[in-house]
């Protein structure tokens, strides 16, 4: 009630001749509205809206404004019928007032539309205004104005609610589209806007005949040239709009576009432009429909690249003569300029036209080196600035596309795009040379950018051409008209070209090179200080590459840095960034010319420990001084050692995890370099620190500190205490962590080294570590039994600790693993299985054959009930075997001929033998391969298919030893009649494919085919089928594995040969159909589709609307109520994996042109999980 009262005195004010009264009034009511919990009876709301409508009119400009801003709250908190009354008054406002009043009335109709707080209310104030934005766009007698206000507010309504609207969409159509043939040129640039707005929510029916209209209109040569111009644009929108549902239009559109930009009369360079920009778009926005034409398209962008009626271009081509500078730089100011001359804007559009085709085409790189390149980089010399950097940013989309295409291949084969680039390096040299002498530091700029993204795409390709381009740095850095965006651009090129070619090669620049970097650290504003400091780093590397000793004389060079980097160091008010880079490359200029530096050393020292203190600047101080650690000048540390060694150990209880990462490295090697330096006590210290960083919460932490805390005993000089603390404080942490099933790699590593040192120091007890070892596997009342994982490692560090113990305790700790072998009560089974795995690590390690009959012992185990142990007793005979093949081997292969029962588990035996052959690269005798060979080929048709899968194995991992002899004798059992041999060899070649360089690798390239055109195999059964299982049936779906299989296929290809794949055939119809798929197909396919997102966004966005469905659908699914808790996961994990993909969706620019993407984003921003994890995985 209070708060009508107060509404009623301020409407009495707001009607008062006073403005100021007004003013304050119509101020007082926007902040009433505002409040969150504001009501109105409905007598008031119809009073305030009437009057808030009058004060639109009102004669004082900032009241009318204000009233606007009131129309923001008002609509939100009034009835539905108070809206359509204001929207209706509004529109007779627009139709029929005079201009200075139809502004103000169009401003608060679009934020009304803007505004509107549901859809259903959306929806009546589009039924009561659309027919009268049509009458205004249409009726006879309306002025310019009125047309050009209505295709406003019409253009906004269509962007926010064209698919609430379907009912209107043909009448619109019908409105519109004759608007486009007006003779007033506002009226055609605003319904083209309108109808692209449209165009996104049309069904393909009107979306053909918008087109078609269009083309009409194109294909009218007889038309005015500003008639043709709209046109051309309208077609650009369409496409920009509606993406890949334009494609079908494209064979009436592209070929009249073509026609248009080599016909058109000279004078007509805005109609070349439109029709570049519209090609532009279709490549962009249709990428797999426009691939017919890309070949038309690239030659007449090159053909415009250099359209220039109006200018002969006499200037000598290809000089790279220094002594010119004078003289081009009075020919740069003479320049021909004439402000009527807009043929720049044709070469600019050919420019970004050609852009457009290499980002979207990547399978034409090797086209695109031999007609585009050349051609790009002689139009460097463009004399129009505005054009010339888009022929640089062209140029390096060819580059970063070339990058792209080809990461992660190290060699380059002749005629592959970087080798197509490296032959083109000369020229882009001496082109970017020229750009570099000139005046333009926005020229300049742009050159460096080009030479940057150069040196990333081909590191070491500028080693010859050093010398030429030193003087281009050297103005860049010393000129007094140079900025500093001119200045960071050189300076991080300078960094990346010392940083990837090899020192000698600036050894004779050096001096050129140093000084004005030296002179750039001294600079006041902090980003150039910052790169400059960085550049230094990489100098001091270059300047000394090697302590013996390069030939090249660094001494002079030694103090200069020091000292300019000092001076920053020192220097306490300034930027972070900064402090940063002076810290590490102190730590550089210290760890190489420490030794020219010994008089500096106690003063510089100190500093860093400074730092060391703060929390800013601790983490890069830690990082500086592992590196002054680890030099090979072994420096004298002693002034600050005592004080670095406590702080370290301080920051070991530091929650900040980059922190602790760093300082367990630096301690590590600070103890390995000084150890004799640091006191028991202080060691003793870390210690116990460092135990507590010891669990499976964060393995990689925990292998840093094991390796330090072996570190700590191997130093002979370490004393027993520190052996005694790690007993006390260690060991149970790493009894604790051997009983993880998730430790694994670095940290076992770490693990088994721990026990091996363990058992060396000092005072350990060998039998009490193996006892406490032993004891892990027991099962636990609270926990239950050990995980099989967790058994493996166990017995992983009972081998290392055995075979660090001698010779002597090895061989009783095999003679006590024995009998537990020979004991045959039930109840021993967890330690027999234990017991089977520590024989089999151990005899990996060291050859058991003193031990008699040890593999008939272990053999005993295959009669056991348990599967568990049968398969310890077969890793444990093929590990033995490993240790003494001669003995074991024959014996092996024996068994295997002879017993055929225990068949399957002698072959994981041999699978043992053969897969540690493959990874030690040892061989096999001649003898020993013939007969393995024959058995397995035996086995190839067995009728079980857990025998032929170990039988494709071992074939795999013999083929990485004996290549020669297995990949012939593979390939001719791919037309052997069995179909289940054909299978055996083509899975054993699939474990012949390993990360690795291997000796198969050049024998199975040329003949991989034959074993891959067994997709083609007429042996198939049926997919999908139903199994009868009595009380219900169930449907099988075998093709699953294949088509995820498929998937992970193109992931692949996507990342090694994007230049031979063409991603706008693959994503519809393949991809879009694995985004609705399975569970384990759906995941890869988000993966790809966050790669192609990244890598081809063009082809990405052309096809976006038909992408949103299915993952739409994944978002929003929600498991049964009696779901399992791991479906619950599994769908957790789906969600994230889709939303995933939905953030690199939304990465991509221009995204938002499709309104079902956008309503996608809305969905996902109503839900607080969605978002939360949207969120979480944006920040990722």
């Amino acid at each position: 009630m209070a708060a009508n009262l107060t509404i009623t005195g301020i409407l009495e004010k707001m009607t008062g001749k006073d403005k100021d009264y007004r003013y304050m009034a119509t101020s007082d009511l926007l902040n009433e509205l505002n409040k969150e919990g504001f009501k109105l009876d409905v007598e008031l709301e119809g009073k305030l809206s009437n009057i808030v409508l009058q004060q639109l009119d009102d004669v004082a400009g900032d009241v009318s404004g204000l009233a606007v801003k009131c129309l923001a709250p008002l609509v939100k908190k009034i009835h539905e019928q108070q809206v359509l009354d204001m929207t209706n008054k509004l529109c007779d406002k627009l139709l029929n007032l005079k201009d200075q009043h139809r502004d103000i009335a169009s401003i608060a109709m679009k934020t009304i539309v803007a505004e509107v707080p549901s859809l259903s209310v959306a929806q009546s104030v589009l039924v009561s205004i659309t027919p009268k934005l049509i009458q205004g766009i249409t009726g006879t007698g309306m002025s310019t104005e009125i047309k050009c206000e209505c295709l406003d507010i019409l253009c906004d309504v269509l962007h926010k609610y064209g698919n609430l609207m379907a009912s209107d969409h043909e009448p619109l159509l019908a409105a519109l589209l004759p608007q486009l043939s007006s003779n007033q040129a506002t009226v055609r640039k605003k319904t083209v806007s309108c109808i692209a707005s449209l165009a996104s929510s049309l069904s393909d029916d009107l979306l053909a005949k918008a087109t078609g209209e269009v083309v009409r209109l194109l294909k009218n040569r007889a038309s005015k040239s500003e008639m043709a111009r709209t046109n051309i644009q309208m077609s650009g929108a369409l496409s920009r709009a509606v993406g890949y549902r334009f494609g079908p239009h494209l064979g009436d559109t592209v070929p009249v576009l073509i026609n248009y930009c080599t016909s058109a009369s000279e004078n007509d360079e805005e109609l070349r432009e439109y029709s570049l920009q519209a090609l532009e778009s279709f490549l962009l926005r249709c990428p797999r429909d426009i691939s017919s034409y890309c070949d038309e398209i690239l030659h007449l962008t090159l053909e415009f690249l250099s359209y220039d009626p109006n200018f002969t271009d006499n200037m000598e081509e290809d000089t790279d003569d220094e002594s010119h500078e004078e003289e081009e730089d009075d020919e740069s100011e003479n320049e021909y300029t004439d402000d009527e001359d807009v043929s720049w804007k044709v070469r600019r559009a050919a420019a970004k036209c050609l852009a457009g085709l290499i980002v979207s085409r990547p399978e034409l790189l090797g086209k695109l080196y031999e007609e585009a390149c050349p051609k790009l980089i002689d139009r460097f010399k463009e004399r129009e600035e505005n054009v010339k950097m888009d022929v640089f940013n062209t140029f390096i989309a060819l580059l970063r596309q070339t990058g792209n295409v080809t990461k992660g291949q190290m060699e380059f084969e002749e005629s592959s795009p970087r080798w197509l680039l490296k032959q083109e390096v000369p020229k882009i040299v001496r082109s970017i040379n020229r750009q570099l002498r000139e005046k333009s530091v926005k020229t300049k700029v742009g050159a460096f950018s080009v030479l940057k993204e150069l040196v990333v795409v081909l590191p070491d390709c500028l080693a010859e051409h050093i010398g030429s381009l030193i003087p281009g740095f050297e103005k860049a850095l010393c000129d007094k008209s140079s900025t500093s965006n001119l200045k960071i651009e050189a300076l991080t090129f300078t960094r990346l070209i010392l940083a990837s070619h090899a020192p000698p090669v600036f050894h004779p620049y050096i001096k050129a090179i140093s000084a004005p970097v030296i002179s750039a650290v001294g600079e006041r504003y902090y980003k150039v200080t910052a790169e400059a400091l960085r550049v230094c780093g990489e100098l001091v590397r270059v300047v000394r590459p090697n302590i013996e000793g390069s030939g090249f004389d660094f001494k002079p060079y030694v103090h200069p840095i020091y000292n300019a980097i000092m001076a920053r160091l020192a220097n306490q008010d300034q930027d972070q960034e900064v402090k940063e880079s002076a810290i590490t490359c102190m730590g550089l200029v210290v760890s190489t010319f420490g030794d020219y530096l010994r008089g500096e050393l106690p003063a510089c020292l100190p500093v860093l420990v400074d730092r060391m203190g703060n929390e800013i600047t601790r983490l890069t101080a830690v990082k500086a001084f592992a590196v002054i650690a680890a030099s090979p000048l072994h420096l004298d540390l002693s002034c600050v050692l005592e004080h670095v060694i406590s702080e370290l150990t301080a920051f070991l209880r530091k929650a900040n995890r980059a922190l602790r990462q760093a300082t367990l490295g630096t301690l590590n090697t600070l103890i390995v370099a000084y150890g004799d330096k640091i006191g028991s006590a202080a060691c003793e210290v870390i210690v116990i620190e460092l135990s507590t960083l010891i669990s499976d919460f964060d393995l990689h932490m925990t292998a840093l500190a094991l390796e330090l805390c072996c570190t700590l005993m191997s130093d002979s000089r370490s004393t027993p205490n520190v052996g005694l603390t790690v007993r006390n404080k260690v060991l149970p942490q790493a009894l604790t962590l051997v009983k993880s099933s998730l430790l694994q790699g670095q940290a076992l590593l770490a693990l088994r080294n721990f026990f091996a040192a363990l058992v060396s120091s000092a005072n350990t007890s060998f039998d009490a570590l193996l006892e406490s070892l032993l004891s892990t596997a027991k099962p636990s009342p609270q926990a239950g039994g050990v995980a099989k994982q967790a058994l493996f490692s166990i017995a992983q560090c009972v081998a290392v600790l055995c075979l660090a113990a001698g010779d002597k305790k090895c061989s009783s700790t095999v003679n006590m693993l024995t009998d537990i072998l020979k004991d045959d009560s039930s109840t021993s089974s967890a330690k027999q299985h234990l017991a089977l795995l520590c024989l089999g690590e151990i005899g990996r390690r060291k050859d058991l054959s003193s031990h008699v009959q040890i593999e008939s012992i272990i053999i005993e185990s295959f009669q056991s009930p348990f599967e568990e142990i049968k398969s310890a007793a077969s890793y444990a005979l093929g590990n033995i075997a490993v240790g003494n093949l001669q003995k074991y081997l024959p014996f092996i292969l024996d068994k295997i001929d002879n017993q055929q029962k225990k068949q399957y588990l002698l072959l994981h035996s041999l699978k043992e033998v053969i897969v540690r052959q493959s990874v030690d690269r040892s061989d096999f005798q001649e003898s020993s391969v013939e007969k393995i060979l024959n058995l397995l080929f035996n086995h190839c048709e067995s009728e079980e298919e857990g025998v032929r899968n170990v039988v494709a194995e071992c074939l795999g991992k013999i083929a990485l030893i004996e290549p020669q002899k297995l990949v012939p004798a593979l390939k001719d059992r791919t037309t052997y009649p069995a179909a289940f041999t054909r299978a055996t060899v083509v899975i054993g070649v699939k474990y012949a494919i390993v990360e690795r360089p291997g000796k198969i690798d050049a024998i199975l390239q040329s003949e991989i085919s034959s074993f891959l055109m067994l997709i083609k195999d007429q042996d198939r059964q049926e997919l999908i089928r139903t199994v009868d299982l009595g009380p219900f049936k169930h449907t099988v779906d075998d093709g699953l594995e294949l088509r995820k299989a498929a998937f992970e296929c193109v992931d692949t290809l996507l990342d090694s040969c994007l230049d031979q794949v063409n991603p706008s055939s693959f994503i519809v119809p393949y991809l879009k159909s694995g985004l609705e798929d399975h569970y384990d197909v759906k995941m890869p396919c988000h993966l790809i589709l966050s790669k192609l997102a990244d890598k081809c966004p063009s082809a990405v966005l052309a096809v976006l609307d038909s992408l949103v469905d299915p993952l739409q659908k994944t978002v929003s699914f929600r498991p049964k109520q009696d779901a399992v808790k791991q479906e619950v996961d599994r769908n957790e994990d789906m969600v994230r994996s889709a939303l995933r993909a939905i953030a690199s969706l939304n990465r991509i620019s221009g995204g938002d042109c499709s309104h079902k993407f956008k309503n996608l984003m809305n969905e996902i921003g109503k839900s607080q999980t969605l978002w939360d994890n949207y969120c979480s995985i944006r920040n990722e």
